[in-house]
């Protein structure tokens, strides 16, 4: 995988985050705050999208030789407060990819999950874990949305290329 290809997935993930955060948002935070049952990997839409927000941020810290402890994400009261930490968090993730190298990319990252087991991994596959991690997450999202006020709107690959090329 080359680093065009891992910066524009990112320009991806970040554009089809927002998209779905912002149908979110729309709903207000009562409906963003409802249980909407044990079938989903957290039960409210506000808690996924701070599971998304933990996940980018612990990879990031992992890829910049950091493992920490503790995945982020339960402690966001409101979507307005994870928008927070994530404008700023998608700032440094930017950074970090668009500052990649081509031999960064067969770099090994040593880290540790957060119960302390040591783990070795090359970066590319674990950049390209991130967004398709978010996909699936998203795609629960989507799915909540759906049960609480209707469809959202398409966030595939295909969507956001046609939006990025003006067709």
């Amino acid at each position: 995988m080359g680093l065009e290809m891992i910066r524009g997935l990112y320009g991806y993930h970040r554009w089809a985050n927002r998209r779905l955060f912002d149908v979110a948002t729309g709903l207000g935070e009562d409906l963003a705050s409802r249980d909407v049952g044990k079938a989903f990997s957290f039960p409210t839409v506000r808690r996924m999208f701070g599971h998304l927000y933990g996940a980018d941020w612990i990879w990031l810290s992992r890829w910049t030789g950091v493992s920490p402890a503790k995945l982020p994400g339960a402690e966001f009261p409101t979507l307005p407060s994870i928008r927070i930490a994530w404008d700023s968090l998608e700032r440094e993730q930017q950074a970090f990819v668009e500052g990649l190298t081509p031999g960064d990319l067969a770099r090994v990252i040593e880290y540790k999950n957060t119960d302390g087991k040591p783990f070795r991994l090359t970066l590319w596959p674990l950049l390209q874990h991130v967004p398709n991690h978010a996909t699936h997450h998203r795609s629960e999202i989507a799915t909540m949305i759906t049960m609480l006020s209707g469809s959202p709107p398409d966030t595939g690959i295909n969507t956001y290329l046609l939006q990025q090329t003006g067709q």
